[in-house]
């Protein structure tokens, strides 16, 4: 009888979690990259368990929806504009998946409770509205998040610092009138969405910013947000279209630049002592190999930085 190969051993408490085993049906040439999800799990297996994600529960994601258009999306019944402002044709599976990806991060939320960070290798659903989807989000896991974690006692003061580069204008519709939460938006002030919302703070920036431009408006302007603030937990969403090459960005930072990106986040929620949660956010650069390794940085940096 052959025995089963055995599971690689960690001398660390850290884990990820991947919904790459749950696909959808696309139509021929669509630009969601449904790649990235099984690439950044291989660029990363070997360096921590990556476990599969369990799905959001439909109660959970009314804390912060509409009944009605969760009803909707549940049963199929999607008007054709509520699918194009989604970006995706309804289906079962595709609804499964956003579930799943939620899912992801709220696991992701207990570990970083029990260990000081936890991944999700997806979500970032910043574009989710409380009763309508847009731009591949059907629901907002960071808002949700948000709500359990004051709603459960988890936390006191939520940061969410949104470094996607477009405004994560669902989470800041959705936390607008909660004073116990911070969301931090650094994002293309050109870019998508083109009707902002109001986050606690938006940093808007040009087109074509670089390395140093950008890490620069990171430690003058956002880090000392989050520090007055004093957050006892920071969901972070490390979008990987901030890369030059990335088919709706605008930015041109290099694949190092994200890199430095990820380890000042990380290392700042590690030195005020803050759990973090790392979700993936947007990337569709033209180089499929840059968007794959842009995500994985969030979780190797992660390594680096708290072991």
């Amino acid at each position: 009888m052959q025995q089963a190969a055995s599971l690689p051993e960690f001398t660390h408490p850290f884990r990820a979690y991947s919904p790459a085993d749950f696909t959808f049906p696309l139509p021929e040439g669509h630009r969601f990259p449904q790649y990235k999800y099984e690439g950044v799990r291989q660029q990363l297996t070997g360096r921590l368990p990556i476990l599969t994600t369990p799905q959001l529960r439909w109660a959970d994601a009314g804390r912060v929806h509409d009944a009605h258009f969760l009803r909707r999306w549940r049963r199929g019944e999607v008007p054709r504009k509520e699918e194009r402002e989604f970006g995706l044709p309804w289906s079962e599976e595709v609804v499964v998946r956003a579930m799943r990806a939620a899912g992801g991060s709220l696991a992701a939320l207990h570990d970083a409770r029990a260990v000081g960070w936890g991944a999700n290798l997806a979500g970032g659903t910043h574009h989710a509205f409380a009763d309508r989807a847009g731009g591949f989000c059907l629901v907002n896991d960071a808002a949700i998040l948000t709500r359990l974690a004051l709603d459960e006692g988890w936390a006191r003061r939520v940061a969410v610092l949104d470094l996607d580069v477009h405004q994560g204008d669902g989470t800041a519709a959705l936390l607008e009138h909660e004073p116990q939460a911070f969301t931090l938006s650094i994002h293309g002030e050109r870019n998508y969405p083109f009707r902002k919302e109001r986050s606690s703070l938006d940093l808007g920036l040009g087109d074509g910013v670089t390395d140093a431009e950008y890490l620069t408006v990171l430690r003058t302007q956002a880090l000392p947000a989050l520090e007055a603030f004093r957050p006892d937990l920071l969901l972070y969403l490390a979008g990987a279209d901030v890369l030059a090459g990335d088919r709706f960005g605008r930015f041109a930072l290099t694949l190092d630049g994200v890199h430095e990106r990820n380890r000042r986040v990380l290392t700042w929620a590690r030195d005020a002592g803050v759990p973090v949660v790392s979700m993936m956010a947007g990337g569709y650069n033209a180089d499929h190999t840059l968007t794959v390794a842009a995500h994985a940085s969030v979780v190797e940096q992660g390594l680096e930085v708290f072991i």
